[in-house]
């Protein structure tokens, strides 16, 4: 079995890293480079920013701030926010990030995927996927645009079409559970990750070492993703790695 991945992730605004709750209550709470440094020699097997309002300023990403990152850690990271097209990613690849992540523009140009695995390799092509449970019925729903946009496509259709078009890895973050510390979208993600042939990364809701085990056991997920339980202190890398270890999952030490 291959290892599950522990990835934190850094939203960008401004140039800082930011947290909120459900997508709101922004605020900064450090340096992209130095929380970067830090998490690596923590023993992250990934990273992921996140420029949180490129697409909805309509902005490119900062590719001196790739460049400075990459500079400085020694372990893969992706990059999204106000990737538009074959220029963008041409970029960021250039500047140093190993993996892109698209969100906004695969929904609203979704050939864009098939293109970009195209000319850089499936491997290099995330789709981020922000997912919202709004209705009665439990149906999950796409958002764009940080959020602020709700679509019509539903989560699982969303994911099998995205991995038709040439995606190798979907980011699935649920919006109810972003921030909360409550747990992972337990159902949703193991649902899409047991449809799907490529990996998944589960997303929103970490909140305790336990949330991590259920979701790489329950959720059937590939990797995890958090933020602020990583950014504030309240759960070390290493402890949640031997935490895992403990439970027989499998993960890089």
């Amino acid at each position: 079995m291959l290892s599950k991945r522990i990835i934190p992730c850094m939203d960008i605004r401004d140039g800082k890293i930011v947290k909120g709750i459900n997508f709101e209550q922004i605020r900064e709470v450090g340096d992209p480079v130095e929380m970067g440094q830090y998490y690596a020699a923590q023993g992250a097997d990934e990273l992921v920013y996140l420029d949180i309002t490129a697409t909805h300023e309509k902005r490119k990403i900062l590719l001196p701030l790739v460049k400075e990152i990459a500079r400085n850690i020694n372990i893969p990271f992706t990059v999204g926010g106000g990737i538009s097209g074959m220029e963008d990613v041409n970029g960021l690849l250039h500047s140093g990030a190993d993996k892109i992540t698209i969100n906004s523009a695969a929904v609203s140009k979704p050939q864009m995927i098939t293109e970009l695995a195209r000319n850089f390799g499936s491997q290099c092509i995330v789709v981020a996927m922000d997912i919202k449970q709004t209705d009665k019925n439990g149906c999950w729903f796409v958002y764009t645009n940080g959020g602020r946009t709700k679509t019509e496509l539903k989560a699982q259709e969303w994911a099998r079409q995205a991995e038709e078009l040439g995606a190798g890895e979907i980011l699935l973050t649920s919006m109810n559970h972003d921030g909360t510390k409550n747990g992972f979208a337990l159902e949703i993600t193991r649902e899409i990750s047991n449809m799907l042939n490529i990996p998944v990364i589960a997303s929103g809701g970490a909140g305790t070492m336990q949330h991590f085990a259920e979701v790489f056991t329950q959720g059937c997920a590939d990797a995890a993703l958090a933020a602020s339980v990583f950014h504030y202190g309240e759960i070390k890398i290493p402890e949640l790695k031997n935490h895992l270890q403990k439970q027989h999952i499998p993960v890089r030490m």
